[in-house]
Formats: structure tokens, C-alpha cells, sequence
């Protein structure tokens, strides 16, 4: 599996209308086959009146699922699941929801409309990176801290949270497999005095 891979946080959602028929991309994150079929249905409940809800979704692993829910064939589902492909996203689904405005697209016209649904709400999301990562926790005293947070940076490091109290807890998160040259630092700053612990790695926006 990849080191890394884009996503979105939470849901973003956006509409265009085309020839008085109104379509609304719906976009969530989600890890699982049960939370994007969850959401689709939870569109669908919530759009009970629309002629359509078209979807697709893209999960880690390979999986794709996409449906044209009544449109002609190729029309909607296929163009809305090549638009996530194209932003390169995966965990995510979208539902475009079209309420028929009483005037025929024609193949082409599904096409572009579905097409132009699913990137705008793309374009509403906020897309993440999602990594593999640890976060790093180093005890300093204050007349070290500047000098931890200017190393923190120059090894590519973010500061999570810096709690002031008898001295100052840095929380450092960085790229897992890239902390060794961090940490001997660390020590050589510190003089040896620090005890850095090191998390088990995870996956997290970095």
C-alpha cells in the first residue's frame, strides 16, 4: 500500500444548474463500503423528490462502486467516478442528486453536467494528504525550546501543541522513517537529558 494518498476532510457539497434541471454534487469521506453506502442512502433519503441520485465511490485497496440510478448508460455514474480519479482522491464518495428541469440534455449534455457536478464539489472540498506518520513527545527546559522548535523545522517536523509547565512538552509529528536524524539531534541539544517517545506509526493529515 502507498505511504501516502489524497482525500477530504468531513463533506463539502456544490450545485450547478443546467437548462433548469439542478444538480447537486454531495462529496463525504469515508473508509469503509458500510460508510459510503451509509451516505448514499442518507442522500437519497434526503432527496426522496429527485428524479436521480447518481454515485460513485473510490476506496483504498482498489474498490470502485459507481451507478447511473436510471440515467442513460455511461452518462453520469462513469463521468462522476473519472472525476475523482482525475483529483486523484480515494475514501471518498459523491452523490449528485438531479432534479429534471423539464428539459432534455441529450447523452452529451448528462455527460458534461455530471461531469461539472462532481468537480465542483471536488473543488468545494478541502482536500488532504494523508500519511504515515509519527508524533514524537520531547520534554525541554525554556532556554532550549527556541532551538528544539528551529530543529523541529529544519528536520521537516510540524509542532503539534507546545504546554507550557515546569518546562515545555513539545509534541512533533513527522513522516514516519524520517525521525532518526530528529532524534540524534535531539540528543546531541540536549546533551543526552532528553527522553524523546517515539508513537507507533499511524495515518494522518501531514
Amino acid at each position: 500500500m502507498e505511504d501516502f494518498y489524497r482525500t477530504i476532510e468531513g463533506s463539502a457539497q456544490a450545485e450547478i444548474v443546467e437548462k433548469k434541471s439542478r444538480f447537486i454534487g454531495q462529496m463525504r469521506h469515508v473508509e469503509t463500503e458500510e460508510e459510503a453506502l451509509a451516505f448514499l442512502e442518507e442522500i437519497r433519503a434526503k432527496h426522496r423528490m429527485a428524479r436521480h441520485n447518481v454515485y460513485a465511490y473510490v476506496l483504498r485497496g482498489g474498490r470502485v462502486r459507481y451507478s447511473d440510478d436510471g440515467e442513460p448508460g455511461g452518462t453520469s455514474g462513469m463521468p462522476t467516478l473519472e472525476a475523482l480519479q482525475r483529483a486523484g482522491l480515494q475514501d471518498v464518495a459523491i452523490a449528485t442528486t438531479r432534479y429534471f428541469g423539464g428539459v432534455l440534455l441529450g447523452t452529451g449534455g448528462l455527460v458534461r453536467a455530471y461531469t461539472a457536478a462532481a468537480q465542483a464539489a471536488i473543488d468545494a472540498a478541502q482536500v488532504v494528504v494523508i500519511s504515515r506518520c509519527v508524533d514524537i513527545a520531547v520534554e525541554v527546559p525554556y532556554s532550549l525550546y527556541e532551538g528544539v522548535a528551529r530543529l523541529a523545522a529544519e528536520e521537516e517536523a510540524k509542532v503539534l501543541e507546545s504546554d507550557f509547565g515546569a518546562n515545555v512538552l513539545l509534541t512533533l509529528r513527522m513522516l514516519a522513517g524520517t525521525e532518526e536524524g530528529l532524534l540524534k539531534r535531539l540528543s546531541e541539544i540536549t546533551r543526552g537529558q532528553a527522553e524523546p517517545l517515539v508513537s507507533e506509526p499511524f495515518d494522518a493529515a501531514f
